[in-house]
């Protein structure tokens, strides 16, 4: 990053910061990429320097071939031939290297692996537990909140009012305040602010509301996951940039509702938070051999335990009594063409291999899960400007919408 005289600003370099007048009004926000348009409004207002990224063309040829070289491991799973995995590539080996310009360093291995857990223990050992009696265990030792199922029934009721919906949600008031923050960030866009979970209903629409409320409610059931073994704060900014891209991919299809895809993106994974607590160390060394061996984690979890997180939705969900058509795009969301009606879970399948691709550039752990080509093909969408415009759009949401969360 650096100042930059204005004779220095070209086309092309990226705003690292907002730019404002010197009467302190927002001309660009940070993230800009500078167009000619942009520089002449600089140059009339009488703005004479801006803070920049660093620009590629100051990485060295043996530090751009680190980063290709660190980016393609991360594929090695995928097919090279497929257009939209090309694409996922390029916007990855993009978003890598700007963060290295910007001062990233690259990971090492050491800092890829997972602290100790030898002092962890599994509930079940391998070969002793299915995943219905791993669930079972779980379902049976904790409760759900007592809201999720207040909204459940106000979902299911096709005859509720507003008010009545409002009148629910607002009974727990950190509830209530997320949903506030998400329908005001820039995941909805609305030019007012909204001030109320009756007037959230009224914009937003009820059933879709009370399906947000749904989901964030699930989250807070998950408060006791060991931190040796996974940062939950990441965790959930991959489930939530998930979340975001399964609404931006709905949204291209013709009568798909994308509030109840930003859940089903959200709770993609969420089998492997009970894996986390029953199965700890199984769950390390499942992570650790798809490190080291550089294989989608699913695949590791089948190798170490011999089922994986989506066999464990699938009676988690059930006991929660999840509405179904949000239990089936999570539980085959690596599997979609394995479902009678396969759009819905292609689409987080989809949004689960972008997350994975722009994860990279932020030290992810794990090679990408493998796109499914006729589920892509589904979506019926253009590789190159579909995913650009949808990483763009990620990249102007993603921090609000985590600090509507935590």
């Amino acid at each position: 990053m650096g100042i930059k005289g204005f004779d220095e600003l070209k086309a092309g370099m990226v705003l690292a910061s907002d730019l404002v007048s010197k009467d302190g009004r927002l001309l660009f926000k940070g993230g800009t990429e500078l167009e000619e348009r942009h520089l002449a409004l600089l140059k009339r207002v009488g703005v004479n320097q801006a803070d920049v990224e660093a620009g590629l063309d100051e990485l060295s040829e043996d530090t751009l071939r680190e980063i290709e070289e660190y980016v393609r491991e991360f594929f090695l799973y995928a097919n090279p031939d497929s257009a939209p995995v090309i694409e996922m590539y390029r916007i990855a080996l993009e978003l890598t290297a700007r963060a290295v310009a910007g001062g990233w360093e690259l990971p090492d291995l050491d800092r890829r692996r997972a602290t100790s857990v030898e002092h962890l223990e599994d509930i079940f050992i391998r070969g002793m537990g299915s995943p219905g009696t791993i669930v079972k265990h779980e379902t049976e030792l904790a409760s759900f909140p007592d809201i999720f199922f207040r909204i459940k029934e106000v979902l299911e009721d096709g005859a509720a009012s507003a008010d009545r919906i409002a009148k629910v949600v607002s009974t727990d008031m950190s509830l209530s305040a997320k949903l506030i923050k998400l329908v005001n960030s820039p995941l909805y866009g609305f030019p007012q602010t909204i001030d109320s979970i009756t007037r959230a209903v009224a914009l937003v629409g009820g059933k879709e509301l009370s399906t947000l409320a749904l989901g964030i409610s699930a989250i807070n059931y998950f408060k006791d996951i060991p931190p040796e073994l996974v940062d939950m704060q990441s965790f959930w900014r991959h489930s939530i940039t998930c979340g975001i891209f399964a609404k931006m991919l709905a949204a291209t299809q013709t009568g798909l509702s994308p509030e109840r895809f930003f859940i089903g993106g959200l709770l993609h994974d969420v089998g492997r938070l009970i894996l986390f607590k029953k199965l700890p160390y199984a769950s390390t060394e499942a992570m650790l051999f798809a490190r080291e061996n550089c294989i989608p984690l699913v695949e590791a979890e089948m190798s170490v335990m011999e089922f994986c997180h989506t066999d464990i939705s699938k009676p988690l969900l059930t006991a929660w009594k999840f509405p179904e058509g949000l239990s089936n795009m999570i539980n085959y969301h690596h599997n979609p063409m394995e479902f009678p009606n396969p759009l819905e879970p292609a689409v987080i399948h989809v949004a689960d291999n972008l997350t994975n691709a722009v994860e990279i550039a932020k030290g992810g752990m794990y090679v990408m899960p493998g796109l499914d080509e006729n589920a892509w093909n589904l979506l019926g969408l253009d590789p190159e400007s579909a995913l650009e415009n949808i990483v763009n759009k990620y990249a102007e949401q993603i921090d609000i919408v985590m600090g509507a969360f935590f």
